[in-house]
């Protein structure tokens, strides 16, 4: 199936805020053989009650030259949260490269929307990070976050100045991230021609925000880049 085999080591770890905490790692040769791209992600894989667990985290930071990457988890109750809480240097898990793929849109679009999480911004920044280097900041962003925990929206987010971006709190089961998102794109705000939509938030709501951009928008899918990132 294609899929690339590796074990990572476990090289420290540090709180980003108290519901999220990134892990360091060396790579294992993964970033040689495998390559990097915006919003890459991989599969832990990890050992519950002796069955095998897997579960995809997005590259923070990946530096080839070094072989080094971090990946950031939530804390909450879990096989994998309680991993990365007890992960010492010198630990190692195994990963998978399968799946994961992106490519900046060309020519540059007019705006790029972006709807997504504190668990999606690791990739959100990776995105800004290309689009600052393919197309000189030229696309600006306008972006919505929703948010659980207080201290969420101290995350950092990789914004240029002509850049936008909202904090939404999690309210009906994310129905108030919809209602937000799905008002404010509309005809008179989005170019369906020229305009880019990447919405990686809770399942549900990234379908009910899809199905307002392809039914109610007509926007072309390949002008969206979705993805559930997790689900209720």
């Amino acid at each position: 199936m294609g899929a690339k085999d590796f074990t990572l080591e476990v090289t420290g770890s540090e709180e980003i805020t108290p519901d999220f905490l990134r892990v360091h790692v060396r790579d294992g040769g993964l970033l040689e053989r495998s390559g990097i791209h915006p919003t890459m992600w991989i599969r832990l894989w990890f050992n519950d009650s002796g069955k095998a667990h897997q579960r995809a985290y997005t590259l923070v930071n990946p530096d080839p030259a070094t072989g080094t990457f971090s990946m950031d988890f939530a804390m909450h109750h879990g096989v994998a949260a309680h991993w990365a809480s007890s992960a010492q240097p010198g630990e190692a898990i195994d990963a998978t490269v399968q799946g994961s793929s992106f490519t900046f849109p060309e020519p540059a679009p007019r705006r790029i929307w972006v709807v997504g999480d504190p668990a999606s911004i690791p990739a959100i920044n990776s995105l800004l990070d290309e689009r600052q280097r393919v197309a000189a900041g030229a696309a600006p962003v306008t972006a919505w976050l929703e948010y659980q925990h207080d201290a969420d929206p101290s995350i950092e987010v990789r914004t240029a100045d002509s850049d936008v971006v909202t904090w939404i709190p999690r309210k009906r089961d994310g129905a108030a991230l919809v209602e937000e998102v799905c008002g404010a794109l509309t005809a008179n705000t989005v170019s369906v021609a020229d305009d880019f939509f990447w919405v990686a938030s809770e399942a549900s709501s990234t379908r009910a925000i899809v199905k307002h951009l392809r039914k109610e928008l007509g926007v072309d899918k390949h002008r969206i880049d979705a993805l559930g990132y997790w689900r209720v």
